[in-house]
């Protein structure tokens, strides 16, 4: 959970919107939806990985 925070954050301060983080990670924007709505909600490796590289974040990070 804490993770999906801080993407959502990392996210809002670098002004990607849903639409634009889902293109930029090339992941669908109901899962980018989803994730904004409820940050508890499990997430696979793969997605996370996907979205840290839109946001040029490390996945450590």
């Amino acid at each position: 959970m804490k993770i999906l925070l801080k993407v959502k954050e990392i996210g809002e301060q670098k002004g990607f919107n849903q639409s634009t983080l889902s293109r930029k990670a090339d992941v669908d924007f109901k899962t980018v939806q989803r994730l904004f709505r409820d940050p508890a909600r499990d997430i696979s490796v793969s997605t996370l990985v996907k979205i840290a590289r839109a946001l040029k974040v490390d996945v450590n990070d």
